[in-house]
């Protein structure tokens, strides 16, 4: 179920993207929270049929906050990469939205850090902004240490194979220019859970875009269930020599020269 993208009233150049399923103890707070930021960011939220009454919620803050918050529902869990490939889709139709975010429902991502993402993207040179927990240090947490140490050195061992220049190549808090989505094949992104992740920012490199990363603390979710498995681990790990294979064979498009 997908309703047209709301009138901008004002009008916004910036739109996060928040895929949810079953955070009805999250949704309401992380919308206030972001709409309380002294510059406006739109919501979509892709909610994949939650049973807990997500969506609902999110009708409620829509009548609150008209014209800044879409809501496309889905018929049930079809992975966080095809959740952000619509929530890409739906902004892209809208042309006053320059920059495209990525940001988990748990307050995992602080939403007063989409200020710095922005400011990255707007006056800092990158194209691709990532809140990085990576790049000053390990800035993780309430984070059991062996769920640290996997995140961790599965970020160096993507590094070490593909040669990406990202220190949190996982990293879930992410800010686009429109460009780099407009540019990227979506159609082409394989990969559905955190290997997506990956993906999106090695093909951003491989069309010639900037990244940057910007640092951010996490911190582990309070309210709600993790989504995270051994399994979304394991897609990332051995997608990745797919993803390196890519890279030599492929020819991706590239960014228009200024």
């Amino acid at each position: 179920m997908s309703a047209s993208l709301p009138a901008k009233g004002g009008g916004a150049d910036s739109v996060v993207i928040i895929p949810t399923y079953n955070e009805r103890e999250n949704i309401a707070a992380i919308i206030d929270a972001v709409q309380a930021l002294p510059v406006r960011f739109d919501i979509i939220i892709v909610d994949d049929g939650s049973p807990d009454g997500t969506a609902a919620i999110v009708r409620e803050k829509q009548q609150q906050y008209p014209g800044r918050i879409h809501l496309h529902e889905r018929s049930g869990k079809l992975g966080l990469g095809t959740a952000y490939i619509e929530g890409f889709r739906i902004a892209l139709k809208d042309p006053s939205y320059e920059y495209i975010f990525e940001m988990d429902a748990d307050f995992s991502h602080n939403p007063a850090d989409l200020l710095k993402l922005r400011e990255a993207c707007a006056t800092g040179g990158a194209d691709v902004a990532v809140g990085s927990r990576y790049v000053s240090g390990v800035n993780v947490v309430n984070w059991p240490m062996g769920r640290v140490l996997m995140s961790y050195f599965a970020s160096k061992y993507v590094r070490a194979i593909t040669g990406l220049k990202v220190h949190d190549t996982t990293a879930g808090f992410v800010c686009y220019r429109r460009e780099v989505l407009k540019t990227i094949p979506l159609d082409s992104i394989r990969f559905k859970g955190y290997a997506f992740q990956i993906e999106m920012k090695l093909t951003a490199r491989n069309c010639g875009f900037t990244i940057k990363e910007v640092p951010i603390i996490f911190v582990n979710r309070v309210l709600g269930t993790s989504k995270m498995n051994s399994g979304i681990f394991g897609e990332a790990m051995f997608g990745v020599i797919r993803l390196k294979l890519d890279s030599i064979f492929r020819k991706f498009p590239q960014k228009k020269q200024q």
